[in-house]
């Protein structure tokens, strides 16, 4: 498959002083991203919404040769920048990615602590 289908966008960010340069993601990527929702420990699963916003503009932020600009290790200062900046870029993300409210709000939901499983009630 060699169609380019993959569409760019540019933000404005001016507390960043100046544009950056959004990628909409692949498949795999945005199945990583999904599954980075979900943490699994002890048996049991638990949502995992630290830097939510961080973790997805460091999958769609590019430089000017296509590359991704954010790694992970710069998902925790990432997160430390400027709520409206983040905002803004991360609405973008979502935007571009097809996310509608439904997705999101999918992805936030219908977590507890209990055992995969196992039922809490009598």
């Amino acid at each position: 498959m060699k169609a380019d289908d993959l569409k760019t966008e540019d933000v404005e960010v001016p507390e960043w002083g100046g544009t950056v340069r959004l990628r909409t993601l692949t498949g795999e990527q945005r199945d990583a991203f999904e599954q980075s929702m979900v943490e699994t420990k002890g048996g049991k699963q638990k949502q995992n919404l630290a830097n939510f916003r961080a973790r997805l503009i460091a999958k769609c932020v590019i430089t000017k040769d296509g590359e991704l600009m954010f790694s992970p290790p710069d998902i925790k200062p990432l997160g430390q920048k400027s709520a409206a900046a983040l905002s803004r870029v991360f609405d973008a993300c979502q935007k571009l990615n097809g996310f509608s409210e439904s997705d999101v709000e999918e992805l936030t939901e219908g977590f507890d602590d209990a055992p995969q499983g196992l039922s809490t009630s009598g």
